[in-house]
């Protein structure tokens, strides 16, 4: 059975910095895609970034290039969203999934953590 449980979210103030991580089990971790969205509320999911099987290809939101980094250990089974430059607008719970595929729909996953919050204040 694959469990993603994500860590990492908390409270920060604006222009800080966060490291969240996915930690997996149940699959294969070195065959599996994985991407980050996030959901504020009142709003509807959204893609924030995404690292291929082999961690040779990333992807970002438009929003996030350049403040947000990827990345992965296949040792730890462990993927990670470093965020920096934090502002009030990145509030939002944070969602892991993982996939064979990936992408940058939620539909191109099958398996999601249960979230974690992060909240920016100003």
């Amino acid at each position: 059975q694959v469990h993603l449980v994500e860590s990492g979210g908390g409270l920060v103030q604006a222009g800080g910095s966060l490291r969240l991580s996915c930690a997996a089990s149940g699959l294969t971790f070195n065959t599996y895609a994985m991407g980050w969205f996030r959901q504020a509320p009142g709003k509807e999911r959204e893609f924030v970034t995404a690292i291929s099987w082999n961690g040779a290809r990333l992807y970002y939101a438009d929003s996030v290039k350049g403040r947000f980094t990827i990345s992965k250990d296949n040792a730890k089974k462990t993927w990670y969203l470093q965020m920096n430059s934090l502002e009030p607008e990145h509030t939002a719970v944070y969602y892991c999934a993982a996939d064979r595929t990936g992408g940058s729909r939620a539909s191109d996953y099958s398996y999601w953590g249960q979230g974690t919050q992060v909240t920016v204040s100003s």
